[in-house]
């Protein structure tokens, strides 16, 4: 099933407890892409890069067989570039650059060959370049899931409702959804947002999981515990891309099926951080992921009797 993914691709700077990287391949477009593309093909990314993207970035892309044809390559500017230090607890981070460089006037392109794609993945980007995706395409996907972010809250909030109430589904944080919505409990921020035009709901938790709302049922996926935890950068791309790479796959829309789409998202995401980067979403094998799945699994399987 065809699935378009909008979003950046940039190259980090990272810091963690576990060690430290100058440069390394980043962006929601690019850890969205790989995830989705161990379920489904073609993945169409658009996205923007400057003169400075490696070609042998753009390689690793097309070995997963993701098509680049509405990925714009600006010969005179840089690509987007973010650099942050995480806390010892992983869970927070201080941005210390953020250089927009491409993305500062990103004016997404879809090709002809993405016209009538069946799904469609906003990766997190200003809500008035997302809306300018759904608006042209030709035909409105059978699925639009979105993602955002505090930032857009906080500079662009008008516009950002505007663009959630064009989509199927937005996935966003716990800090994110309270924000959004002024409601501390998780239950009524999804209500809230529900109203706003999405029928699905999306709220993770890092890693204690994340949560699916559809009307008054509520579906509650636990998070893996880890060993080791090198580098959390992506790995909420990396659920999104899991998430619908998914439901891409299947082709079902059902609550039950995006509750499995919830899982499959999580598993990948429990990949993306035990490396620095996307280096651990290269070279999975189906074997490897279902049995990362099961992993979480019987985590929440249980026997009352």
């Amino acid at each position: 099933m065809s699935l378009v993914v909008v979003g950046s691709m940039a190259y980090d700077a990272i810091e963690t407890p576990f060690g430290k990287t100058e440069r390394v391949l980043g962006g929601a477009a690019t850890y969205i892409a790989l995830a989705s593309s161990y379920f489904t093909h073609p993945v169409q990314t658009i996205s923007v890069v400057g003169y400075d993207f490696a070609e042998s970035d753009i390689q690793i892309m097309r070995d997963h067989e993701i098509n680049l044809e509405g990925v714009q390559i600006k010969t005179d500017e840089k690509s987007f570039f973010w650099s942050g230090k995480y806390h010892n607890d992983m869970n927070s981070r201080d941005t210390l650059v953020t250089e927009l460089n491409v993305l500062g006037t990103f004016d997404p392109i879809v090709p002809a060959s993405y016209q009538g794609c069946e799904y469609l993945l906003l990766g997190n980007l200003s809500p008035d370049v997302q809306r300018l995706v759904i608006e042209r395409l030709d035909k409105r996907p059978k699925l639009i899931a979105m993602d955002t972010m505090n930032f857009w809250m906080d500079i662009a909030l008008d516009s950002l409702h505007q663009t959630i109430a064009m989509v199927d589904v937005l996935i966003i944080n716990d800090e994110e959804a309270r924000q959004l919505t002024g409601e501390y409990s998780l239950k009524r921020a999804a209500k809230k947002i529900m109203s706003m035009g999405p029928k699905f709901a999306v709220i993770k938790k890092g890693e204690h999981g994340a949560l699916l709302f559809h009307q008054d049922e509520v579906f509650s996926a636990p998070g893996l515990p880890l060993e080791e935890v090198f580098d959390p950068t992506g790995a909420g791309d990396t659920f999104a891309g899991g998430f619908i790479g998914h439901v891409a796959k299947t082709g079902d829309v059902s609550f039950d099926n995006l509750k499995r789409a919830v899982v499959y998202g999580s598993a990948l995401a429990s990949f993306c951080v035990e490396k620095f980067g996307p280096e651990r979403l290269l070279g999975l094998s189906p074997e490897v992921i279902e049995t990362r799945v099961n992993q979480f699994v019987r985590l929440a399987n249980f026997d009352l009797t």
